[in-house]
């Protein structure tokens, strides 16, 4: 197996398990979901989408932040948050068919055109190929979310002491690894633009004067 590749499976893998495992954690945690299940019945019905009476839950009713952690108190809380839409919730009001097929649809070709650049990259550029195995294994752990429940789990929270307009929305290991990936390309990018170094000329040496 090529390096290149081995890069992009090791990254896209340890993404996606760290996304869905915790992920997993934020509903057994902080949600009652899954509240009298025990070993792989938990994690059936995570998967599942199903209720202890086995109903199909209503769209964002299933679970329920029923159980907030407060890591640092005023800056970094544990929240369990269901996002149908994009960033910051964009899209979210559209119908659910509309959504759910728009999300497929821009996921696929996101990560089509993330692909596409990483075989365009050479062995010299490891920084951007990690950068895009990042954003790759970020994308992927959003899209799995969307394929198997129509939304995105989201539970970490930012804020600065509860103050309005203080508050980053809540996300999770996928988006963070998308924001890693990205502030490293453009650090690569201001790197390699970087004027090079000027080659420095010998003093002129004064020439005697003519006779």
């Amino acid at each position: 197996m090529k390096a290149s590749l081995r890069l992009l499976l090791v990254v896209v893998l340890a993404v996606l398990a760290a996304d869905q495992v915790t992920k997993y954690l934020a509903v057994s945690r902080l949600t009652e979901a899954l509240d009298g299940r025990e070993g792989m019945a938990r994690v059936s019905g995570f998967l599942s989408e199903q209720n202890l009476d086995n109903d199909p839950p209503k769209e964002g009713e299933f679970r329920r932040n029923t159980r907030p952690y407060r890591f640092i108190e005023d800056y970094w809380h544990f929240r369990y948050v269901e996002n149908p839409g994009a960033a910051w919730g964009m899209f979210a009001n559209l119908p659910d068919t509309a959504r759910k097929a728009f999300f497929h649809v821009v996921s696929l070709a996101a990560l089509t055109f993330i692909l596409v650049l990483y075989r365009r990259t050479d062995a010299s550029q490891k920084s951007v190929r990690l950068a895009l195995a990042l954003i790759t294994g970020g994308a992927l752990g959003n899209f799995v979310d969307r394929l198997i429940r129509g939304y995105v789990i989201d539970f970490i929270d930012w804020h600065w002491r509860n103050q309005p307009g203080m508050r980053w929305p809540t996300f999770n290991v996928a988006d963070a690894a998308i924001v890693v990936g990205v502030a490293l390309m453009l650090l690569d990018s201001v790197w390699a633009r970087r004027p090079e170094e000027t080659v420095a000329t010998p003093p002129l040496t004064p020439q005697s004067p003519q006779p």
